[in-house]
């Protein structure tokens, strides 16, 4: 019996930054977790396919594997599109276990990201009780998405900035300047939008460009290859494994 495998399972882009940043990501999990096989896959523009890497691993002897989806709520990806792209995998290849990972988010290691993004934009501690914060995620129209992420906009009212709005960079509104206009309609001083996506994009493009439009004060990089984040994903492997373990020990 081999090692479980990790792979991690990318949307794609056809922006080459997003592919990179996915990478440098996996190789600080490799970082965090030496001996642990980890790869990448992608749903689509980029390559390697998630069946593709599943049929490699079997080929190469692995029989276990635990697909993690590099995703910050549960939508359409989470819900659809992988467990179809699993199920397919599992009937082609009986001899690999292929076991799904819960997505990342919400998790008080994101938090910890969007706060580790904003302040090396700037963002002092001292500055919080007077600033708003724009949490401007890629959006959807999966409601269990949507109150996630009025979740962590509430969740991080509480951690001293004085007021936190969602904003969304397509499928719902409002749009980053719009937020950001209207934080500043009710008075607040300074503004800083954090993006709560985790690799460059159309869409991070569309957040950071709102947030230049409308004169936000700060302006956070996406989450990326952060210590924290990479921890998270071995978090969520590492929970995925648990029902194997609780057998193997009873």
């Amino acid at each position: 019996m081999t090692h479980p495998t990790l792979l991690v399972i990318a949307h794609g882009s056809r922006d080459p930054r997003h592919a990179a940043t996915v990478h440098a990501l996996t190789e600080r999990v490799r970082a965090e977790r030496p001996g642990l096989r980890v790869e990448t896959a992608f749903l689509e523009f980029n390559a390697p396919s998630v069946p593709r890497v599943l049929e490699r691993l079997a080929a190469q002897g692995a029989d276990e594997v635990v697909a993690l989806p590099l995703l910050l709520t549960r939508a359409f990806h989470a819900k659809t599109d992988i467990p179809s792209v699993l199920r397919e995998a599992r009937a082609r290849l009986p001899g690999l276990r292929i076991r799904q990972a819960d997505v990342l988010g919400p998790s008080p290691l994101l938090n910890a990201t969007l706060g580790r993004r904003l302040r090396e934009a700037g963002a002092r501690p001292g500055d919080l009780p007077r600033t708003g914060l724009v949490l401007a995620s890629a959006g959807s129209t999966d409601p269990e998405a949507i109150a996630v992420i009025a979740e962590i906009a509430r969740e991080l009212r509480h951690t001293g900035w004085c007021a936190v709005r969602p904003a969304f960079a397509s499928a719902l509104l409002p749009r980053t300047e719009d937020a950001v206009r209207a934080l500043r309609a009710e008075g607040v001083d300074r503004v800083a939008v954090a993006p709560y996506v985790i690799a460059p994009g159309r869409l991070p493009d569309r957040i950071a460009a709102g947030a230049e439009a409308a004169g936000a004060d700060v302006l956070a990089d996406v989450l990326g290859p952060a210590p924290e984040l990479a921890r998270l994903l071995l978090n969520r492997f590492d929970e995925a494994r648990l029902p194997v373990r609780a057998s193997l020990s009873a």
